[in-house]
């Protein structure tokens, strides 16, 4: 999938800051076999984030129309938009060209959603039954969003679908109905990281585990615990139609009790309390525990999925009254807050004691002993390692935010050779067929990209927001060049140095500016100063 271009008409988000927007992001002619991200870059609140998740809220929009079976809930229903991409469906040899709409024709209707697949022989858009296979196929399979913080904009529209399709699951296990379908919205965000983690150590190869843990200094996964506890105080579970449940605490779905046998039968050692439902699973990791997880488990993506729907029912120990309020503010669309995370202790599903083996002592490391860049990092990558099939949509605000300058330097690269089942996204693969957009606010990341995929976010001066390529070749810049460029930051360099040189250029004392010169860095700006303290000393013979 490569996206073409976005036209937002008019959409709730932040107040119709980003309305009118029609942004060209690719060439329909550009490299479809190529991994090439896009990078949205400039100041806080020039409406990056935004603009992700106005994108996340359209694919929404387009399948709750579409396959309301697996988006359930639409979060912006009033959302006016017009997208362009490009897709190559299963056992299609080339790209197709996508255009869907949906804009307010007339009256108090809700506006129209028209998809329409391109003719390139007759160079006409043609009409698509919305509910025909042959649509479903034009669609993402996947809509990944990721967000290093708790960002409450961009993950709302992830929220909402997560709340529907545990309201679905919620009913599934008291009725006993059929299987829930998966949604395609996914949230990776800071509270899934062991689930992304130990299902790609898991059921990942060698070279895959060298990949995630080589940066921590780590040598593989020595051992970790889940806890599923179905009955506690917090939680108040309602009667199940069928009489052959047993469980009086929370109910699961045929489909989370065949997983939480799947965890059992693959455990070490496990104990079960009756009292409270609780099982404790124990996975000391060798060959035999991965080979125990591969009989049950397809691939990554599938074992990732198990741990996540165990972990949604972890809501579901909130009290009713929090849970109907964040229900009825995502529906106003406010912002202030999210669902709240339960105690550990109180949580549906959890791990616990996860262990490293270091790479040079042998020693146990503790995850929690890890830093925040060493937890995004094992998490980024493990997300790009498990999600690698074609046409899936990232949408990824400020992935490296606590990475050092060396890891943002390789951020791109590491991506690019990172070993998956659908092989790696540098040469032409199953991988390279997926679209990236990203937000930064640092120089790093541009520097690994043409200036055509860098987009300069900024507003005018009635507030409106204005997007450009760089005026520079961004590809192999300097960072410094590119802060010029993107930020306007002319020298790139910190205030109060700069204040102090500002200060010192005023000077007519040789000696104060010699002085002041001794605690200066190199920069343009220390030679200008050199260039005043040569003509003071020429000019007064000293």
């Amino acid at each position: 999938m490569k996206l073409l271009r976005v036209h937002i008409i008019a959409a709730k988000t932040c107040g119709g800051l980003l309305d009118g927007l029609d942004l060209p992001l690719r060439s329909p002619l550009s490299d479809y076999f190529a991994f090439d991200p896009l990078c949205l870059i400039g100041p806080n609140g020039a409406g990056k984030s935004q603009f992700l998740q106005v994108l996340a809220e359209i694919f929404q929009s387009i399948f709750h129309r579409c396959i309301g079976e697996e988006e359930r809930v639409e979060g912006n229903p009033d959302l006016q938009f017009e997208i362009e991409y490009l897709i190559r469906p299963e056992n299609h040899e080339l790209p197709v060209r996508v255009r869907i709409s949906r804009r307010q024709t007339s009256g108090k209707n809700r506006p129209t959603l028209i998809v329409e697949q391109r003719d390139e022989e007759e160079y006409e858009w043609i009409n698509c039954d919305l509910k025909a296979p042959e649509t479903r196929a034009l669609l993402p399979q996947k809509v990944v969003g990721y967000t290093s913080g708790d960002n409450e904009t961009f993950s709302l529209p992830f929220l909402i679908s997560r709340s529907g399709y545990a309201k679905d699951v919620r009913e599934s296990a008291l009725n006993e109905s059929k299987l829930v379908p998966d949604t395609r919205l996914m949230l990776i965000d800071y509270g899934t990281n062991l689930e992304v983690l130990v299902a790609n150590l898991l059921l990942g190869n060698d070279s895959q585990w060298k990949f995630l843990l080589e940066d921590a200094k780590l040598e593989n996964l020595h051992s970790f615990r889940c806890i599923v506890q179905l009955a506690h105080r917090t939680s108040k579970a309602p009667s199940r139609s069928s009489s052959q449940s047993t469980r009086k605490g929370i109910q699961l779905t045929d489909e989370l009790e065949t997983y939480l046998k799947q965890l059992k039968r693959c455990a070490t050692c496990y104990t079960y309390d009756e009292k409270t439902e609780t099982y404790i699973f124990d996975y000391w990791i060798n060959d035999e525990t991965k080979t125990a997880f591969q009989s049950f488990w397809n691939n990554t993506l599938d074992l990732y999925s198990s741990f996540h729907k165990l972990a949604m029912l972890n809501d579901l120990v909130l009290p009713k009254k929090t849970r109907d309020r964040f229900q009825k503010d995502t529906k106003s669309r406010r912002f202030a807050s999210r669902l709240p995370e339960p105690q550990d202790e109180d949580k549906v599903f959890r791990f616990e004691r996860v262990m490293f083996t270091a790479q040079r002592t042998g020693k146990e490391v503790d995850y929690v002993s890890l830093s925040d860049g060493e937890h995004q990092l094992g998490q980024i990558l493990g997300m790009f390692c498990m999600l690698s099939s074609p046409n899936v949509l990232f949408l990824l605000d400020e992935p490296e935010s606590h990475f050092n300058p060396l890891w943002r330097v390789k951020f791109i690269s590491r991506i690019l050779d990172l070993p998956t089942q659908d092989g790696d996204r540098r040469e032409s693969a199953k991988a390279t067929e997926q679209e990236c957009l990203l937000t930064t606010h640092s120089p790093f990341v541009p520097s690994d990209m043409h200036r055509e995929k860098v987009f300069i976010f900024s507003k005018d001066e009635e507030e409106k927001i204005q997007v450009e390529n760089p005026n520079i070749e961004t590809f192999g810049t300097t960072f410094d060049t590119i802060i010029e460029e993107c930020f306007n930051v002319r020298p790139p360099m910190s205030q109060v140095p700069l204040d102090e040189i500002k200060e010192l250029m005023q000077s007519d004392n040789p000696e104060d500016i010699r002085e002041g010169m001794q605690g200066l860095g190199d920069s343009v700006e220390k030679a200008f100063l050199a260039d005043r303290l040569w003509q003071l000393t020429n000019r007064d013979g000293v």
